[in-house]
């Protein structure tokens, strides 16, 4: 889980890089929202998750990571892709597809948070 975890955040990296690189040719920056949710929930949140399950294995051998990875991996795309068509092309018709993504993206999170607070124990 954890090296997943690693490779999924640099494509996310990568990812948020070229997009930032798009806009600061083109001298738009009506795609920042997508910009810094790819960089903060894509690339950060994920390599530290991964980090955390590499060193403490606990973490990352149940069924709660499992689900943080999942429910992580599909909202976030989701509500990336439909943010990015929603600024894109001023349509709200997209709104519901940022809310589904937002909404999977959040409970991977949560599970995230409860998976730590539950199963990371002190060494003593």
């Amino acid at each position: 889980m954890a090296i997943r975890l690693i490779k999924i955040s640099v494509v996310y990296f990568a990812i948020g890089v070229l997009l930032g690189y798009y806009m600061s040719i083109v001298h738009s920056y009506e795609l920042t929202g997508v910009h810094v949710h790819v960089n903060l929930l894509g690339w950060t949140a994920l390599m530290l998750a991964g980090i955390l399950y590499h060193i403490f294995p606990a973490l990352a051998y149940n069924g709660i990571a499992k689900a943080h990875f999942w429910l992580h991996n599909l909202g976030l795309p989701i509500m990336m892709i439909s943010l990015f068509l929603l600024l894109s092309t001023k349509s709200s018709s997209y709104t519901a597809g940022v809310a589904i993504g937002a909404t999977l993206t959040v409970l991977g999170i949560l599970l995230f948070v409860i998976n730590v607070l539950k199963n990371l124990k002190s060494s003593r």
